[in-house]
């Protein structure tokens, strides 16, 4: 029961996310080494130090960026003494995707469209080579007197 709750209220910040958790969301990620971080997340729990290690940065520009992600929601920071361990949380992404998705009615039409201009395409490539095989037959037959 408690897990249909967490999904409803997930569900419901994911259609009405605000304009603030939008805003930090696609912020985040803007950046690329923030994006990696994240795909890295995606396996589960790292430390920071294991965060960090991919890149030719330093350790402090990486907590920066994992900041960013925590102020984002999209990561949970847990700390033991002096030990980072963070998470992936997908809330914020999945209610990104779900503004998104709001759009997708334009793109169908966009696909729609390039679908209706290949088959056009394919229709003109077939009637010239439906044409050219016709001509190659007329030249191969010999002429009657």
């Amino acid at each position: 029961m408690a897990h249909e709750g967490a999904v409803a209220r997930l569900l419901d910040r994911a259609t009405d996310p605000g304009e603030e958790l939008l805003d930090r969301t696609f912020f985040a990620l803007s950046d690329p080494v923030r994006r990696a971080i994240l795909q890295r997340l995606d396996s589960g729990a790292h430390l920071v130090s294991e965060l960090a290690a991919p890149f030719d940065i330093s350790l402090q520009a990486v907590s920066r960026h994992i900041h960013v992600l925590v102020r984002a929601g999209l990561v949970r920071q847990e700390r033991t003494g002096r030990i980072s361990r963070c998470s992936l949380e997908v809330g914020p992404i999945f209610a990104a995707a779900v503004w998104i998705n709001r759009y997708s009615k334009y793109w169908q039409q966009q696909f729609d469209l390039l679908a209706v201009a290949l088959e056009e395409i394919e229709r003109e490539r077939s009637a010239k080579r439906a044409t050219s095989r016709r001509k190659g037959r007329n030249r191969r037959r010999p002429s009657r007197p």
